[in-house]
């Protein structure tokens, strides 16, 4: 192969995040060459100050002020400590919670008047919304639950608090919104859309005394924007006749009436504004990229999202396959880029297509092909999640892929999120099964398109991707060369006793309960059963540190697979599930795959000495 361009050189852009403060301060999160840097900005006057002098991570937030930054304090990367503030001008940090036990973090919020931090947090005993005043005052829990509850928001003024519950269907993640009066500790409201769907809270009106909420429903089976008003009960649906595929908001400006959503058909974005009285839609971008990034088991719902100046003024976080993540600001229909994208290489764009699968359930792919030559192999790519998505963000492992002569391809299987409740709900039931009749329709989809041959063609993921990957070398082993899976989930009843209580909360309700009430389920789960099955050559990169995919049950699969005479390697990193964060750590895992993939092109096994 011809010299290819280095893609992981310059760290680019991972998140951006703006306080809900009049300062209109934003952290700006980038890759780093050991770990995440961070960077407070002010996208109204251009203000730029140095970068802060302390590891962040994505999943930061700022104060109201600007003059402080909240993060997990957990050393090790293992998702467990305690939430500290650290002073953007540098100091001494304050831990928040000096007095409680470890725990994860599952949401964090900053009232826009600046005096209030809420934190949700899971430990052993349940679910909590924290309530911290600024500065540094006390904790006050407000509400617990044994049940499943995630993302806690706050109001303008600090005097309501909501959640994302599930005390009304406990083991099953269909949400309602429960808003809490902050003073009393006690709920005054649910919305609840049961049995049609879940209700998910995004975020309460910036305006004090204004308790409304912007919420997401799916009554009609897709996401829609709905505004509901806790106190009065008055609710508005957003219903947009004529759009397909759903409508996810991701901010309102009360002020004006008007909600940010973007509009996902078939995986492609349309980013727009919708009037919240009149109903009427306004397009801001073009099909080109992406605007969002959800999330399902972080500290916000969204990796990356766009979001509303405290002008009305709108910034587009905006991606691509082959571009890196960047700012523009839209005013008065002109469009301004705040930030540029990092450089980057020329890269390939992404095609969307519709794949059948076995039951004739539409799924959507993402594919692209070596320019001007046949692929030499082919990569198939399952996310995480499993509610978590694919779009068309940047990517300098799919490029360099690419760049190496290799067909790339990223399902969104079910578990998939914004295409539908059906399509998220797809996987429940039966874990693993119907996402291996997707892998398969990706396949044939590739065959169709002269690759995917099976000596040449890899899967890989990460996380709950990375289950799938091994549950597909096991299950599938006539479609795969060889499996690259990354943290990944290998033994479920092995792992339960290693995982953060968080995880442990999603584990009881995949599988159905406590390891020993359902054996055969768990046995038929885990990839660690086929064993035998397995034919092609297996590669783990796994953290040390990791409490929702454990180290012990990724060695336990490999300590097993190898016993059977498999190709097997397993690589460790010093640090929890993430590692993307480090330009270095990213580089190396992407050299390290596909120089086991050139491995299997010369007939090599992957366990020799390198």
């Amino acid at each position: 192969m011809a010299d290819q361009p280095n893609r992981f050189a310059n760290p680019h852009l991972l998140t951006a995040r703006a306080n809900r403060g009049s300062a209109g301060r934003t952290l700006l999160v980038y890759q780093g060459e050991q770990h995440a840097r961070g960077v407070v900005a002010d996208l109204m006057t251009g203000e730029r100050p140095a970068e802060l002098g302390f590891p962040v991570s994505p999943e930061s937030i700022l104060t109201a002020d600007g003059a402080w930054l909240l993060q997990l304090d957990d050393e090790t990367g293992s998702e467990l400590g305690h939430l500290c503030a650290f002073p953007v001008s540098g100091g001494e940090s304050v831990d928040l919670t000096p007095e409680l036990p470890p725990y994860v973090v599952r949401g964090l919020d900053v009232s826009a008047d600046g005096g209030t931090v809420l934190l949700t947090a899971v430990d052993e005993d349940g679910f909590h919304l924290i309530v911290i005043p600024f500065p540094w005052g006390r904790p006050k829990c407000v509400y617990s639950s044994p049940n499943e509850a995630w993302w806690g928001r706050i109001s303008a003024d600090g005097t309501l608090a909501s959640i994302d519950s599930t005390d009304h269907g406990p083991g099953v993640r269909r949400t309602a919104v429960t808003v809490i009066d902050v003073a009393k500790a006690e709920p005054i409201a649910v919305l609840d859309d049961l049995p049609d769907g879940p209700v998910r809270a995004c975020c309460f009106a910036e305006r004090s005394g204004d308790p409304r909420l912007l919420v997401t429903t799916e009554r009609t089976g897709y996401a829609r924007p709905a505004v509901w008003n806790p106190v009065t009960g008055e609710r508005r649906d957003c219903t947009i006749p004529g759009f397909g595929g759903e409508v996810v908001p991701l901010d309102w400006c009360a002020a004006t009436g008007r909600i940010l959503a973007v509009h996902v058909d078939e995986g492609i974005h349309v980013i727009g504004e919708i009037d919240i009285e009149s109903g009427e839609h306004t397009v801001l971008t073009a099909r080109d990229g992406s605007y969002m990034q959800p999330d399902v088991a972080g500290t916000f719902p969204f990796t990356v999202r766009s979001w509303y100046l405290a002008d009305g003024s709108v910034v587009l976080a905006r991606s691509r396959w082959d571009l890196p993540l960047h700012l523009i600001r839209v005013a008065d229909g002109t469009h301004t880029t705040l930030l540029e994208p990092a450089e980057a290489p020329r890269g390939q764009r992404f095609g969307s297509h519709l794949i059948t699968s076995r039951d004739r359930t539409k799924l959507q792919l993402w594919a692209a092909f070596p320019e001007h030559t046949e692929p030499r192999g082919t990569v198939l790519s399952v996310h995480g999640g499993p509610n978590l998505v694919t779009v068309d963000g940047y990517s300098p492992d799919a490029q360099s892929w690419l760049d190496a002569g290799f067909a790339y391809a990223a399902l969104n299987y079910r578990g998939s999120v914004t295409f539908g409740q059906r399509i998220r709900e797809g996987f429940l039931g039966a874990l693993g099964e119907r996402e291996l009749e997707d892998i398969k329709a990706a396949i044939a989809w590739l065959r169709g398109r002269g690759a995917a041959r099976p000596e040449s063609t890899f899967i890989t993921g990460a996380s709950y991707g990375g289950f799938l990957t091994l549950l597909s070398l096991g299950r599938l082993p006539h479609l795969f060369a060889g499996g690259l899976a990354e943290v990944a989930m290998a033994d479920w009843k092995a792992a339960y006793d290693d995982q953060n209580a968080a995880q442990n909360y999603v584990w009881q309700q995949w599988l159905g309960g406590e390891p020993d009430e359902f054996e055969d389920r768990i046995r038929r789960y885990s990839p660690i059963t086929y064993v035998e099955r397995v034919t092609g050559s297996v590669w783990l990169n796994q953290g040390v540190y990791d409490t929702r995919t454990p180290s012990g049950q990724a060695q336990k699969y490999a300590d097993a697979l190898a016993a059977t005479g498999a190709d097997v390697v397993v690589d460790w990193f010093e640090a929890g599930h993430e590692y993307e964060y480090s330009v270095l750590a990213s580089a190396q895992a992407h050299r390290r795959k596909l120089e086991l993939a050139e491995r299997t092109l010369r007939g090599q096994p992957w366990a020799d000495p390198r």
